[in-house]
């Protein structure tokens, strides 16, 4: 395994789901789209490698898994910088808009994803974190879900 602790980089321990902890080489970072950071790695796993002749030996070789961020644990002594991530600035991955009531109504907040062909025609608009969606939508008097593309489901929220 030292040549390729010599070779790829950076390292990070990885918690498996059944507890067990796992060096592993770190390829990327991402947001998904429910704003969640995954870690991009590989982990260098046994193989074997079989001679032409039929001989064979023991090996190892590079397999890509995907850990959530919360169970990645840095290095000391590794260096992070270079690591691609992807989501950083897209991450706000929710839309406010605010929209304008009819009558006595409003106004009040609409929370849309980022995607949803609804979130417009408001008078003010801006894009929020998972956070700030799910800090918006915990106050049902100031806020509406889309019921196009129902962020609460995604956010792993029900609506209020």
């Amino acid at each position: 395994m030292s040549e390729w602790r010599d070779r790829a980089g950076p390292w990070a321990r990885a918690r498996m789901p059944d507890g067990q902890e796992l060096d592993v080489v770190v390829t990327g970072r991402s947001r998904t789209p429910d704003g969640h950071w995954w870690y991009e790695c590989e982990a260098i796993l046994p193989s074997r490698y079989q001679h032409p002749d039929g001989r064979t030996e023991p090996g190892s070789a590079p397999t890509a898994i995907s850990v959530a961020a919360e169970h990645i644990t840095p290095l000391p002594g590794e260096d992070y910088a270079a690591v691609p991530t992807a989501g950083a600035v897209a991450g706000r991955q929710w839309v406010a808009v605010r929209v304008r009531g009819a009558g006595t109504e409003g106004p009040w907040w609409c929370v849309h994803r980022r995607d949803c062909w609804q979130a417009r025609d408001g008078w003010l608009t801006r894009r929020v974190t998972a956070r700030e969606a799910l800090r918006l939508l915990a106050d049902t008097d100031e806020t509406r879900v889309c019921d196009v593309c129902r962020p609460d489901r995604a956010l792993g929220r029900a609506a209020g």
